[in-house]
């Protein structure tokens, strides 16, 4: 499965995610975490979408995936740990944690396969 497959949705629901918690609590951390994160994980697997178009691996788009998983895990599980609450720090704090290591395995991996050109 290639990056790009999880991370537009993962971004997508970070969004959504960023403008409930703002909706519901007036949130603008949520907002501009949520949205800002989300946001750059989209243009992130934009990136990397693109350049699979081209049979090749964007390793900025991989390695900026992971930067922003690994944040977002440590962010939201801190804040799971002084709070307990599963919605939304533990939730996305385990979301967070499993892009982390999907990301790394990418990394470890020599990035998204690209299928050998029929001809």
């Amino acid at each position: 499965m290639h990056d790009f497959c999880f991370t537009i949705p993962y971004g997508l629901l970070l969004v959504v995610g960023g403008v409930v918690g703002y909706v519901k609590r007036g949130s603008t951390a949520s907002l501009g975490g949520g949205v800002g994160t989300g946001l750059l994980l989209i243009l992130a697997g934009y990136l990397s979408l693109k350049a699979f178009e081209k049979r090749m691996n964007s390793y900025f788009a991989l390695i900026l995936e992971t930067v922003c998983a690994a944040v977002l895990t440590f962010v939201m599980g801190k804040r799971y740990m002084e709070t307990s609450k599963i919605m939304p720090a533990g939730v996305v704090a385990g979301i967070s944690a499993l892009m982390t290591l999907f990301y790394v395995y990418k990394i470890a991996t020599g990035g998204n396969h690209i299928p050998a050109k029929t001809e």
